[in-house]
């Protein structure tokens, strides 16, 4: 039996690379297997891509009236589509301020419970040893639901990471390799402000590395290994956001590329939800994955 499992650990996909080396004589330690023709997926690409699409879709008419140099840039049938929404909505505010008085726009936690019902938070863990955690504050996670992201700059297996990983507990191996360093501070901040813009077009969320991110998603990095007493109610699940995608929806996208001598679709990893999960609830993952 111990032959088979070193056996497994060799082709093991793990996740949070430096944090499994310095965790692996810890007894809070679990194990999940998953099948091997499935990727590891719990729910289809296609209900990954609708989730994110509903939220950032709503983040951006949210934001519509702050929106107006990226509208310029946009082929005028995507244009018109959206000056009519503006012009819906700049009727809608007039009315508002009528009847309520001025009232504030509606934020991303707001519009985050409005589409997904739920809200996010950073706060100290449950756990003693594991500092700072991600909880549900206000509504209800169903099972299924994309729950969070996990942001950072992606990096392909030739490319240079050795400094950036460096005492680093953020780097995420996805199945094929690719590595997505998820830490909002030192070089790894520094990284990858440079890589959010191209040209005029913003390509990626940069506000991840804040407190405040725009895109209320992007806390993935955040969530705790299970243990012994707290069980995995979320698990990874690597997307590739399609060529198709939205390029006015693209500025919501925690991750960007390291490199961009290859055209390629951009990794993306959600967590998605194992079970129902209820308002006070903290999310714990599962930093090892066996494939069997």
């Amino acid at each position: 039996m111990l032959k088979r499992l070193v056996s497994r650990w060799n082709v093991y996909k793990y996740r949070l690379v430096p944090w499994i080396a310095l965790n692996l004589g810890k007894k809070q330690r679990t194990l999940r297997f998953v099948a091997e023709g499935c990727l590891d997926k719990v729910i289809s690409d296609q209900v990954v891509e609708i989730s994110l699409l509903k939220l950032f879709h709503a983040l951006f008419l949210s934001d519509l009236s702050n929106q107006a140099e990226l509208l310029k840039l946009l082929p005028e049938s995507i244009q018109s589509k959206y000056k009519n929404m503006l012009t819906h909505f700049q009727s809608i505010k007039e009315t508002e301020k009528e009847t309520k008085g001025n009232r504030k726009d509606i934020n991303p936690d707001e519009t985050m419970f409005e589409i997904l019902g739920f809200i996010l938070s950073r706060a100290t863990s449950s756990l003693s040893f594991a500092g700072r955690g991600v909880f549900v504050t206000t509504g209800r996670v169903p099972k299924g639901a994309v729950v969070c992201m996990y942001p950072g700059t992606i990096y392909q297996q030739y490319e240079p990471i050795l400094f950036q990983s460096i005492c680093n507990p953020f780097i995420f191996r996805c199945i094929d390799g690719v590595l997505i360093d998820g830490n909002d501070k030192g070089i790894s901040k520094v990284i990858y402000s440079g890589r959010d813009r191209l040209g005029a077009y913003k390509t990626s969320d940069v506000t991840w590395l804040t407190e405040t991110p725009l895109n209320p998603l992007g806390v993935g990095q955040y969530v705790n290994n299970c243990s012994n007493e707290k069980a995995a109610n979320v698990c990874y699940q690597e997307f590739d956001v399609p060529m198709t995608f939205p390029v006015e929806l693209r500025q919501y996208v925690p991750n960007v590329n390291y490199g961009h001598d290859v055209e390629r679709p951009l990794r993306c990893v959600v967590l998605v939800a194992l079970r129902d999960i209820d308002k006070g609830e903290e999310l714990f993952s599962n930093y090892y994955t066996i494939v069997l």
